[in-house]
């Protein structure tokens, strides 16, 4: 992968963007993309187009990629349209890597959207009603018993509270993380403040307000263990990245193109339910250091799936930052903080940054190559010279559907 490199990244705001549609946000991520690339959009060979939603909340089930490009101005190329939930934006960038290293295109975008806040809230929630198995929901909710176990609580919410079903599943990832390694509802707490403090220094960030740990500890229930700021909110918003070839570098400014090491693309297996050695995200991670050359003590900055708090927990053990079952007690020490030992989420993550899914994992990319650069501002995390990020998409049995992981570099 050493040929392939990152030349232009752009993103907008992520948040309640109550009069943007899909095209006006792809169209403003393209804008930003190609400014940062200092590239006209009659250059690139082929885009990748990453959206979930539309099709539920739109009906736009089809073409939608050919749509929201060609009213920005990008037409007659390859577009390909990803779906592959909340993994979609991260697949495009995997796709677009794999036609520019394969020799089709010497330029490639990947660009994914996403508008999610809609005036009924409860209809937003139900897209993520198709990123599990629709035709066996009973089997799906014994998995998740199953995932849990005994760990139960008396104070669950009421069953109409406004909640994806996504975070009952991250509620049930908790209760078997707290079982079986005794982590703490304070350490998720911790992570959940991290993030909060982060987002402060991110203007693109839909949250921007600190919160302690206490705060995020008496605030509003979801699912036990989760309360609301430990979970990712309903968001809109748009990212993107460019891509090119070593032959075509000279094109850019080549002090600040970041070479994209590796990027691993997997689905979930049949495994048992406690045998997160087997974990989709962990197999990806593997790989993709493998691919890369490079080992995990060698990160600099990472930005993770963390739909709620627990998320981050898991995903910093399946990177191999600590072993498993350590993820709360890394996050207590402050080693996964802005001036730690290996800084997680300085975006402030999807907990605070937040989590338009098709457009989420071109956001991390978005802050990590930032992070590379040296752009980052008050969030720059000193000498960062390696970066990480993990996408998650979905879930089947018992972990993500779908996972992709990539490492960038400096040099």
């Amino acid at each position: 992968m050493e040929d392939i490199y990152v030349v232009g990244v752009g993103m907008t705001p992520f948040g309640k963007l109550v009069q943007n549609s899909v095209r006006d946000l792809t169209g403003q991520a393209l804008a930003n993309v190609l400014k940062d690339a200092g590239l006209h959009k009659g250059e690139i060979e082929a885009a990748y187009f990453a959206n979930a939603g539309q099709g539920a909340l739109e009906g736009q089930h089809m073409i939608a990629g050919q749509l929201a490009l060609r009213s920005a101005g990008i037409q007659g190329i390859p577009i390909v349209n990803v779906e592959n939930a909340c993994a979609s934006a991260s697949t495009a960038l995997h796709l677009a890597c794999s036609s520019v290293k394969s020799g089709a295109v010497e330029i490639a975008l990947a660009i994914g959207a996403e508008k999610m806040v809609m005036p009924d809230k409860r209809s937003s929630f139900a897209v993520f009603n198709g990123a599990w198995d629709v035709s066996a929901v009973d089997t799906v909710i014994e998995d998740l018993k199953l995932i849990a176990g005994d760990l139960e609580d008396d104070q669950e919410p009421p069953e109409d509270a406004n909640r994806s079903v996504f975070m009952d599943i991250y509620a049930a990832l908790a209760k078997q993380h707290m079982r079986l390694y005794g982590t703490t509802v304070r350490q998720l707490a911790t992570v959940s403040s991290k993030n909060h403090w982060h987002s402060t220094f991110n203007s693109l960030a839909q949250y921007q307000t600190a919160m302690t740990v206490e705060e995020v500890l008496s605030a509003r229930r979801v699912s036990w263990p989760l309360t609301v700021p430990m979970c990712s909110p309903i968001s809109d918003g748009a990212a993107a990245a460019i891509l090119c070839h070593k032959s075509a570098l000279p094109r850019f400014d080549a002090s600040r193109a970041i070479r994209l090491r590796s990027s691993s693309l997997a689905s979930g297996g049949d495994r048992g339910v406690d045998e997160h050695k087997q974990h989709v995200s962990h197999r990806a991670a593997n790989r993709a250091y493998e691919l890369a050359g490079i080992g995990p003590d060698e990160i600099s900055v990472a930005e993770v799936h963390d739909a709620s708090a627990v998320g981050e927990i898991i995903q910093s053990e399946n990177l191999n930052f600590c072993d498993f079952g350590e993820g709360g007690v890394l996050a207590e020490r402050g080693e996964t903080k802005l001036g730690g030992r290996i800084p997680i989420n300085p975006s402030g993550g999807l907990e605070s940054k937040g989590h338009p899914i098709g457009a989420t994992g071109l956001g991390q990319i978005f802050e990590l190559v930032t992070q590379l650069r040296g752009e980052a501002g008050s969030r720059q995390v000193e000498n960062a010279r390696v970066a990480i990020a993990e996408n998650g998409g979905g879930f089947h049995r018992f972990e993500e559907a779908s996972a992709c992981v990539t490492i960038l570099s400096r040099d």
